[in-house]
């Protein structure tokens, strides 16, 4: 198994919609263990296949022991709301407050052909949210509204945003490189990101799709800007 690359905004595989499966076979399983293996190596708890750079509608979590993966995934939501932050492993350094429908009804099939069901809540449920969007091209600071999005907007031009992106992409290389754990900057990290030290209280709270999520955070574990 291999740790991959991760995608940081701005590559073009981040915002082309993910294409159907066709082949099942066992380059698809390999990218399915590899995706599952550096998702791990970061300290995440989902990652899709275009974060990888590959075009392709597969996505896999692993939450509180809750591991799966999904081949062309539908996915509808109901309307109830959940609140919670998120952050992502393609925006390194930034987590805001992101509306999700608390309930998710996910189908598909795995790496095999077999059929996948699950119904999930809160957290997963945001999960399977968060690495859906990615399948269509979206990422979490596009659902952004109001002070978020203008916030969210601000920092993504600002050159700390550039410095940390650049600083997070050489320590990823370097982990890559030895395979060794996270360092303490992408440990309180993940696949959806770390709670920030500067913006708004929600991002600082925690981050929907963090390392060590706590019960404070959806998907974060309080960290600095990475």
């Amino acid at each position: 198994m291999s740790i991959l690359r991760i995608r940081t905004i701005g590559d073009p595989v981040l915002r082309t919609p993910a294409q159907e499966v066709t082949q099942f076979d066992d380059a698809l399983a390999a990218l399915v263990r590899d995706m599952l293996e550096t998702m791990y190596a970061v300290g995440g708890v989902g990652l899709a296949a275009p974060q990888v750079g590959v075009g392709l509608r597969v996505f896999t979590w692993g939450i509180d022991g809750d591991e799966g993966h999904v081949i062309n995934p539908q996915l509808s939501t109901g309307e109830e709301p959940q609140e919670g932050g998120e952050g992502c492993l393609s925006v390194p350094g930034l987590s805001y407050e992101t509306p999700r429908a608390d309930h998710a009804v996910l189908t598909g099939v795995d790496c095999h052909g077999e059929p996948v069901h699950r119904e999930a809540t809160g957290l997963l449920a945001r999960c399977f949210q968060h690495e859906n969007d990615h399948l269509g091209g979206m990422l979490y600071v596009d659902r952004l509204v109001g002070d978020e999005r203008k916030d969210a907007m601000r920092q993504l031009r600002a050159q700390s945003f550039t410095d940390t992106t650049a600083r997070v992409t050489r320590e990823r290389e370097a982990q890559r490189a030895g395979h060794a754990a996270p360092d303490a900057h992408d440990a309180a990290g993940s696949a959806f990101g770390a709670a920030r030290t500067s913006g708004t209280a929600a991002g600082k709270a925690g981050s929907a799709f963090g390392a060590a999520h706590t019960a404070g955070s959806v998907f974060g574990a309080a960290g600095d800007a990475r």
